[in-house]
């Protein structure tokens, strides 16, 4: 029984103490006058009676109520239901408020004009005052407490004749039953009578309309979002202007969180002068005034909830995690049921007659049963992870969180986390877990209900009927009797507010009203204590979650026949088959990748321990320790699915003898794991174990029964120990004080026995067996953190935990000591006094327990030493044989092999599981550092591999990422540190160093690998030591003491080139591969796919059996005799030192480079018009980049028209050239010589070529159907040649489709070529109609208005040049993409082919979408565009500069495109040479540069822009297999050589670099015999002989030198 009301107080408006405008409220009288002693009177009612101020109004508004919550410090909360009506204000008062007039009418305008009504009710200028009649009280009886309020409001405003404090006295001394479904009718004096009921439960919350009217207000996504921001412990805010609908808000959202309580911050109406709360940093629900919104825009991590506007937001910086799937999306789905039941009728085609849908009190409860069977799905199996640590005096339970986020499979879900680790949970756990108390709903349903649930779930009507069932018994629970509620209470009349009234409230009779509440309580005082009669029975634990886990979901990935294998494995350890075992282990290992196999594994090593087979031999150890690292690896910190809590007892139980005396237990292998260092961990275990020792202590006597009722055995081993418990406390009242005491201290003793049992435990598995390892262990079991741990988690892993501000010290002082010994007793110490703390362990317990700690510890060490000493003892495991790798002549081992294992870097290829064998990596084996490669070689770790050797390489100067890794060993598990290593050649190794190998070796051979890979000098690469003596470590000869001065070489340059000009040029014989018999077999692959490695016999070859002897390796006959070959082949003019030149030649080799004093990045001969006298070169090359003049590079043999190429161009020169629009003038030439010079050089160029318009029997590669080149593979008998006919492209017009490559090659409009090119480079749209070839689409194609020279250049430097139409020459502007592009696009192409990890999504389409990421299949089409559009425009008659960049990366790309698509002959493998010797090394491509060869270098990084012109190559050849003489294998060769440093070829950036470094020529005594091969032409024309790897037998392309 209680209280109806403890208080009752009056509370009207007063002058503000510091005289400003507003009021206050001033307290006139309060019954009783004196406190209860068992409720004192609440503090600071009158802020709360008018929430938004105490201000006149100059009009009589209505009376209002609404109830406030205040909530004591006892976290009780106080109902303070306020009535309050206005007055006419005393002349005092107004008094006060006229100082300031405008402010108060500003706030009567803001606070309450809504509710003003029309008439006024006194003289003008009248104002009125607010009175409130307060009620408090501890129930929660909102009518009733109206309904009084009222009917003394009602006395006074109609003057009935009823005394006022008659009524407040039988008010306040009326009592009324807390709970129990009873009803009592109350009457308060005055005629009227009231029906209270108590609802049946009183654990329930009572909600009346309150949900119901939240949902309306919010919607279901608002109110959803609200709940689970309260449960995980965010500030919500509501807002609205009415009091009442705040008070309903709040109330609703605390009845959805049933049945966890709510335990912070709950204000429904706060007050405006306490707006400062809103800024706590504790979490919160309050309700505030909607006219106080401005003051809470400021607060970034609340959730405003406006209940007028029907919406919820919610701050950037404040996530709120969702509920669970499916549980999110079903809850909406009932809910949108509950609230909108037409929903699911709304597209019937016969809709039933309209259904009559739910009171609001009966939606309020529907509501409320949604969330309750919510609740009961999210905490089913609660009591299945309740650890029961004390019964006696009082339960002590704690909840293992981990184990049941584990078993749930909800580890990762990031909301039941947060709920778990609030404090409304814990205090579910404490209020809850008792297993002897009354039940509720909620305990039936968890229990009872779970199965009905999840066979519901997918039949709607079935949840719509259970939620029904519910709703029904919540609806009863708060209306016992609903027929009966007849209240009869006299209301005002209408209007009755606006009547004068007679005279203000009356002041009560202090006296009266005391002595009616003196006569109740006397009479209280001689009636009997009223007893809750509470029915306490034994909570329902309902079925244990494994069971609802098997039904749910299949989450066992492991099938039966993996468990047959570990369980086969573990017997074949046991039973000393080792060899078996051993072959099992790997899929072993695999296996316990899985949960079952982990249990599976525990489960049958605890067999064996149960069947004294715990001590084992070393090899048995061996294969245990390394089964249980493998399942303890996996496990998080928190071991949500009891792995490592299953191993604890079996880690201190399996051992093995080292000597006599000397025992090593298996702890002391397993410790490097960091569930062994958290706190969380232990304390569950320590839980865990408690509550099986206390179960056992109340079960004992079962033992002492007489053995013939051993058949009620079973049944007292099924109890669990929250049965056993419920019990004990139901047994409790009726034991004797000696009998209760007795069990409280077993009780206590079996708690401290663990808690030594567990400090011993701990010490095993956190002391390092080698103390020199200390360090190494603190890092990597977290031992470092200790000391803050405890403190900071010890609330996470048991709900309920209370954190202790223990003394601690400071964490680095361990750091700088080191002493783990001293760092465990410190741990030790803070476990035992927190779990003894909550355990109820006495003080002296406690001290004595400290005490122990450091013995325990210091103890365990001692014994530790004997075992370190002995286990060194042991003759070392054997492992297999290094294997020794083949070597090239010339290559040295720099570190010989390191002991590592090769593991599995996500390229299902490289692992050799792809063809659904089993899988070559891991593998163990060494890596060597050569002074050319980087070598593994080894044997795959699984033994049903066989005996197959895995050998992966790259060269060393391939390198282009190193890093550092920390790895799991594949076959121990035990983490190691590794290496990374990844090359531009596509090659990878992750390998992890065996234990053997110290931090001290793995160090050196990072540092040996990165002084090979980027060597200070370039004298230092392989290719240079090969074969010469030379080392590292001695200085590069000079270059006089052996070879010839520069000037004698340009002397030595012009002649030779004068004797290869005046040679008749013979035609090329074609390759004709060695015979079948004549073949050698294909070359041991050492090195990788491309790297041939295996060198010749000696004596097989002459050293220069591609050349005479008379022109060996001078400098000529190497790179100039190739230049001038193939000027000679293209008809490009003559050599002459006199002034009497054959003027009938346009063009003319000049030597006026041969110092390489113009430019020291082109060759020493070059092409020049011939009526250009050398000595303006000079000048002409200051106007471009480099001094790289334009220069002729290839010579069309149809229409004559020439390529050239050059770098880009300055700032000056041709930009003023470009500027005028017809001619210069006479005074710009003047005063810019080199620019006049450069306008001579291009009309030089124009007036060289000869006007050929011929457009008939092209032989290019520039008219390739869009068939073709949309990637489809032409037929063997279709040819380029009948392709690039004209009219074969008007027939095929009509039938090939348009491919990808259509705008490429689409011709533009009739309106003449110059134009359109120009648009079409620049990437713009075409206006004409694309044609189906490179073909053009009408004669007007080739009108004589065409430029008869392009220039193509960089669109970022011709920015705004507008050339002019009637010039000779046109400038193309387009955009290209820098070598910075270039080199991030392979590191990202690089990453997708050779990933280092397996992807998250795995699969074709991931690889492709990395693959367009890269972007280089964009570079690739880009390079491709420019070259045909070239092509063409070289075809039709007019002459391309390409002026590009500095012209040595793109410009180098497009040229050799070009000519490679126009002319047969660089499609042979002759031919293809030339192009590179001429193009890339004597136009001086800087490979050294661009490779990142030296030191120097590093910085810039691998860009490949060599390997992507062989890509475009590779692309080509795709499409057009059987124009091209070689192979793609011959690209991939090049590609890997130019990378390697193996030859010679491509070092160094230009051909004077090569003639300062003595590459350009050898002298003739120098070469004694057979040697290496220095170039890589020398090596492919080597192995041509022998085997026909380069040529590709689909070629059937014309033999002529010469296109005519």
């Amino acid at each position: 029984m209680a209280r109806l009301a403890d208080y009752f107080v009056l509370v009207a408006f007063g002058p503000h103490p510091r005289g400003s405008g507003e009021g206050q409220g001033q307290i006139l009288q309060r019954f009783p006058e004196k406190d209860w002693e068992d409720n004192p009177f609440p503090q600071g009612i009158e802020l709360f009676c008018q929430p938004s101020g105490w201000q006149l109004c100059p009009e009589r508004n209505p009376p209002t109520f609404f109830v406030a919550v205040l909530t004591d410090i006892n976290s009780e909360r106080h109902y303070c239901a306020c009535l309050t009506f206005w007055e006419p204000a005393e002349p005092t008062q107004e008094a006060v408020c006229s100082e300031d007039a405008a402010g108060r009418e500003e706030e009567a305008d803001e606070g309450g004009s809504g509710r003003l009504s029309p008439g006024t009710s006194g003289p003008p200028g009248q104002l009125f005052a607010p009175k409130t009649l307060v009620l408090v009280s501890r129930l929660d009886h909102v009518e009733v407490f109206r309904n009084s309020l009222g009917l003394i409001y009602t006395i006074h405003v109609e003057g009935l004749n009823v005394g006022l404090e008659t009524v407040v006295g039988n008010l306040l001394t009326c009592i009324i039953p807390l709970a129990g479904g009873s009803q009592r009718t109350i009457s308060l004096g005055a005629g009227d009578r009231q029906v209270i009921q108590t609802p049946l439960t009183d654990s329930l919350p009572i909600s009346r309309c309150s949900v119901a009217l939240l949902f309306r207000q919010l919607g279901i996504t608002n109110v959803l979002s609200l709940f689970c921001a309260a449960l995980t412990e965010h500030k919500v805010l509501f807002l609205s202007r009415s009091y009442q609908r705040l008070s309903d808000a709040c109330r609703g959202l605390l009845a959805l969180l049933f049945p966890l309580r709510y335990s912070f911050t709950y204000v429904p109406i706060l007050p405006a002068q306490l707006l400062e709360v809103l800024s706590t940093p504790t979490p919160f629900i309050i309700g505030v005034n909607a006219a106080f919104q401005a003051e809470t825009q400021e607060l970034l991590d609340v959730i405003v909830a406006d209940l007028d506007g029907g919406t919820v937001t919610v701050p950037e910086c404040v996530h709120v995690p969702p509920l669970p799937e499916p549980l999110q999306s079903q809850t909406h789905s009932v809910l949108s049921m509950v609230l909108d039941p037409e929903l699911e009728l709304a597209d019937l085609a016969f809709p039933p007659p309209t259904t009559s849908s739910s009171s609001l009190k009966m939606q309020d409860k529907e509501l409320r049963a949604v969330f309750l069977r919510l609740f009961a799905q999210l905490l089913q199996g609660y009591r299945w992870c309740l650890h029961m640590v004390r019964i006696h005096p009082e339960p002590v339970i704690r909840f293992h969180k981990a184990a049941f986020l584990g078993q749930r499979g909800l580890v990762e879900d990031d909301f039941l986390m947060k709920v778990l680790e609030g404090m409304a949970f814990a205090g579910f756990v404490s209020e809850r877990g008792v297993p002897y108390r009354p039940t509720d709903l909620f305990d039936e349903l968890v229990a009872h209900e779970v199965a009905r649930m999840r066979a519901d779930e997918s039949h709607p009507q079935r949840v719509l009927r259970h939620v029904k069932e519910l709703a029904e018994q919540l609806y009863k629970n708060e209306n016992p009797y609903p027929a009966v509620a007849m209240h009869k209470v006299q209301r005002p009349g209408e209007a009755s507010h606006l009547r004068r009234a007679p005279r203000p409230f009356p002041r009560l009779d202090e006296g009266m009203v005391q002595w009616i509440v003196d006569q109740a309580t006397a009479k209280m005082q001689g009636a009997p204590p009223a007893v809750k009669a509470e029915r306490r029975t034994t909570v329902p634990s309902g079925p244990p979650m494994t069971a609802i886990l098997e039904r749910s979901s299949g989450l066992h990935g492991n099938s039966a026949r993996r468990l047959e294998v570990v369980r086969n494995c573990i017997s074949y350890v046991f039973e000393g088959k080792m060899l078996e075992a051993k072959k099992l282990l790997p899929a072993v290992l695999r296996a316990l990748k899985g949960r079952a196999a982990r249990r599976c594994l525990a489960q049958e090593l605890h067999l064996h321990v149960q069947q004294n087979r715990a001590v084992l031999d070393h090899q048995q150890f061996d294969f245990v320790v390394r089964m249980m690292n493998c399942c303890l690896q996996d496990c998080t910190s928190l071991d949500e699915h009891g792995i490592a809590a299953a191993l604890l007892p079996l880690v201190t139980a399996f051992c093995r003898k080292l000597s006599p005396g000397v025992t090593q237990f298996a702890y002391s292998c397993v410790q490097e794991h960091v569930v062994w260092s958290t706190p969380q961990f232990w304390e569950a275990m320590f839980y865990g174990d408690v509550q099986t020792h206390i179960r056992a202590l109340y079960l004992e006597p079962a033992e002492d029964r007489d053995p013939s009722q051993g058949w009620e055995e079973p049944a007292e081993e099924e109890r669990s120990a929250l049965d056993v418990a419920s019990e004990q406390r139901r047994l409790w009242p009726m034991l004797s004080r000696e009998k209760q005491q007795e069990l409280v201290q077993k009780e206590e003793s079996t708690v401290f026995s663990q808690a030594i049992h567990y400090a011993n435990r701990m010490s095993y598995l956190l002391l390092p067996l080698d103390s020199s390892k200390s360090r190494l262990l603190r890092e990597r079991a977290g031992l470092g953190d200790l000391e803050s741990a405890s403190n900071s988690l010890v609330t996470s892993s048991m709900a309920g935990s209370v954190a202790e501000s223990y003394d601690t010290e400071s964490g680095f002082e361990d750091a700088e000591t080191c002493d783990v010994a001293g760092a465990v007793v410190r741990f030790i110490n803070r476990f035992v006094d927190k779990v003894c703390t909550e355990s109820g362990v006495t003080s002296d317990h406690l001290k004595g327990l400290h005490v122990m700690v450091p013995d325990i510890v210091q103890m365990h060490i001692e014994t530790l030493e004997a075992v370190h000493r002995e286990s060194k003892r042991l003759p070392p495991i054997q492992k297999p044989k290094l294997l020794r790798p083949h070597l090239l002549p010339g290559e040295e081992c720099v570190l010989d092999g390191l002991r590592v294992y090769l593991l599995p870097d996500g390229r299902e290829e490289g692992s050799g599981g792809s063809g659904g064998g089993p899988a070559v990596l891991p593998a163990e084996g060494a890596v060597f550092l050569t002074t050319y490669r980087v070598i593994f070689t080894g044997m795959p770790t699984d033994p049903l591999v066989g005996e197959q050797v895995v050998v992966r390489s790259f060269p060393v100067a391939a390198l282009t990422k190193e890093k550092r890794i920390s790895v799991l060993t594949p076959v121990d598990q035990i983490p190691q540190d590794g290496l990374h290593l990844r090359s531009c050649t596509f090659q990878l190794l992750k390998m992890a160093f065996d234990e053997e190998v110290g931090s001290e070796k793995a160090e050196l051979f990072r540092k040996q690998l990165h002084k090979l890979r980027y060597p200070l000098d370039i004298r230092s690469t392989f290719a240079f030591t090969l074969g010469s003596g030379h080392t590292p470590g001695r200085p590069p000869r000079a270059t006089k003491d052996k070879g010839p001065s520069l000037r004698t070489l340009s002397r030595n340059l012009v002649k030779n080139a004068k004797k290869t000009m005046g040679r008749q040029h013979v035609t090329r014989k074609k390759y004709n591969p060695p015979s079948y018999e004549h073949r050698g077999q294909p070359p041991e692959d050492q090195e990788d796919e491309i790297s041939v490695s295996e060198e010749l016999e000696p004596g097989t070859l002459t050293p220069t059996s591609a050349l005479k002897p008379s022109d060996r390796m001078t400098m000529s006959s190497l790179v100039e005799r190739a230049c001038c070959r193939d000027y000679q082949r293209l008809g490009l003019g003559t050599l002459s030192s006199s002034l009497s030149r054959a003027k009938s030649e346009p063009f003319r080799i000049s030597p006026v480079n041969r110092m390489y004093a113009i430019c020291r990045s082109y060759p020493g001969l070059l092409i020049v018009p011939q009526s250009v006298q050398d000595n303006a070169l000079q000048r002409v090359s200051r106007c471009y980049r480099q001094n790289r003049f334009p220069v002729v590079c290839w010579r069309s043999g149809r229409s004559k028209a020439v390529l050239l190429r050059s770098g880009g161009l300055h700032g000056k020169g041709v930009v003023g050239l470009f500027k005028a629009q017809n001619a210069p003038s006479p005074g710009q030439s003047q005063t810019d010589s080199s620019s006049l010079e450069q306008e001579k050089y291009l009309q030089a160029v124009v007036s060289s070529m000869p006007r050929y318009a011929d457009t008939s029997g092209r032989n290019t590669l520039s008219g390739f159907s869009s068939v073709h080149m949309g990637g489809h593979v032409p037929s063997p008998r279709a040819r380029v040649t009948t392709l690039s006919n004209p009219m074969a492209a008007s027939a095929s017009r009509r039938t090939a489709p348009r491919g990808k490559w259509g705008s490429v090659r689409a011709s533009g409009r009739s309106g003449g070529l110059g134009g359109d090119v120009g648009s079409r480079l620049a990437g713009r749209d075409m206006l004409g109609p694309p044609q189906a070839n490179g073909a053009p689409p009408d004669p007007g194609f080739l009108r004589p208005q065409r430029a008869a020279l392009y220039i193509i250049g960089d669109k970022a430097q011709l920015k705004g040049m507008r050339p002019d139409p009637l010039q000779q020459w046109e400038l193309v502007s387009i955009e290209v993409f820098e070598a910075r592009q270039v080199k991030t696009s392979f590191k990202k192409l690089l990453k997708a082919c050779v990933p280092g990890c397996q992807a998250f999504e795995s699969g074709p389409t991931s690889f492709l979408r990395s693959l367009e990421d890269s972007e280089w299949l964009t570079q690739i089409h880009k390079l491709l565009h420019v070259s045909v559009l070239v092509v063409e425009l070289l075809d039709s008659g007019s002459s391309v500069l390409v002026s590009l960049e500095d012209g040595w990366d793109i410009t180098t790309q497009v040229v050799s495109l070009v000519q490679l698509l126009s002319d047969p002959f660089y499609r042979t493998l002759e031919g293809f040479r030339l192009l590179v010797e001429k193009e890339w090394l004597s136009f001086g491509h800087r490979f050294s540069h661009r490779g990142a060869h030296t030191l120097a270098g590093q910085s810039s990084g691998f860009t490949p822009v060599f390997l992507q012109f062989l890509d475009c190559v590779y692309q080509v050849h795709l499409q057009f297999p059987m124009e091209f003489e070689f192979s793609p294998f011959y690209l991939k060769f090049l590609g890997y050589h130019h990378v390697s440093r193996r030859f010679r070829t491509f070092l160094l950036d230009s051909d004077y670099e090569r003639i300062e470094q003595g590459l350009l020529y050898e002298e003739k005594g120098e070469r004694k015999g057979p040697q290496a091969c220095r170039s890589v032409w020398e090596y492919v024309d080597r192995l041509s002989k022998r085997t026909p790897v380069f040529y590709n037998y689909m070629s059937c392309g014309p033999t002529a030198t010469c296109p005519t």
